[in-house]
């Protein structure tokens, strides 16, 4: 990847300077957010850790034994909040989910090391106390856009015995990745990123999904038709990495770019909203799939 100037690196990663209506979007999702917070069957700012962002926010219209949506949000680790993304969840509670949306702490206040384990507690969280919101801890799905996608991706992975013994061995049983992140070593030579992030080879490699062993929960991996090539071939290369059991599904949306495939989220007759729908395995498919 080196062999690619720090220009290139940063015209395929910088999505803000790529989507000349980003700035409009994210407006658009923290407006439509806003309201749903204001609106909707919710509990807002519940702690699971001691961080000054380890807060989460649940959304029911559910009564029991509804399956999870997790929803991390992206920002490339040092940007957003969970405030900025509550519009992902009334498309899924209106159809009989519980959507937990957890906040973390970011770049460079903590480290890119220090996220993953911050959602592992909130994850822990989820399982412990998700039926008293409605939900049914064994039936977690994590969903993920951006760096949201990576965190999502890794923490299928995770070892959920070795933070506490209580835990199910397979806390996670499957993940969306929409425009995930699963290989961060091009992240290492992209300039406007690397003042916050700080990663170098060898952290970028323990931090990539892609260097660590396949889970046994399904992954997902759906990238936007008008997203750049890197954004592309990283949606391909989990499944790649990984095989095509862990990863049955790789999909392209045409048309969308890297924000508005939130769009494609959470509505009805989305690609990416049908396949949030199998792994929640709630009752009704999209005839496309």
């Amino acid at each position: 990847m080196s062999e690619h100037s720090a220009d290139w690196f940063e015209s395929q990663y910088n999505n803000r300077r790529r989507v000349p209506e980003a700035e409009v979007l994210l407006q658009r999702w923290a407006e439509a957010s806003a309201l749903v917070r204001e609106q909707a069957r919710c509990q807002l700012d519940l702690r699971y850790g001691a961080g000054p962002r380890q807060r989460l926010d649940v959304f029911s219209d559910s009564v029991a034994k509804a399956p999870v949506l997790v929803f991390i949000h992206g920002g490339y680790w040092r940007a957003l909040s969970k405030e900025d993304l509550s519009f992902v969840a009334p498309g899924f509670t209106s159809e009989g989910a519980v959507v937990v949306i957890p906040g973390y702490d970011l770049c460079p206040e903590v480290s890119m090391e220090r996220i993953p384990l911050q959602l592992a507690e909130a994850l822990a969280w989820v399982w412990r106390h998700v039926a008293d919101y409605g939900g049914d801890p064994n039936h977690i799905v994590l969903a993920g856009h951006s760096a949201g996608g990576h965190l999502a991706a890794l923490l299928s992975c995770f070892d959920w015995k070795s933070l506490a013994p209580d835990l199910p061995r397979q806390l996670v049983k499957g993940v969306l990745s929409l425009s995930g992140l699963h290989e961060l070593e091009p992240l290492v030579h992209t300039p406007f990123l690397q003042a916050d992030l700080r990663l170098d080879e060898a952290s970028a490699r323990r931090l990539s999904p892609v260097h660590q062993a396949p889970p046994d929960s399904p992954l997902y991996a759906v990238v936007g038709g008008a997203e750049s090539e890197e954004f592309k071939r990283q949606c391909r290369l989990i499944q790649e990495a990984w095989g095509p059991q862990a990863v049955p599904v790789l999909e392209e949306v045409p048309g969308y770019n890297h924000f508005d495939l939130l769009y494609d989220l959470v509505a009805p007759e989305g690609i990416s909203h049908a396949l949030a729908r199998r792994l929640l395995d709630l009752r009704w498919y999209s005839p496309l799939l």
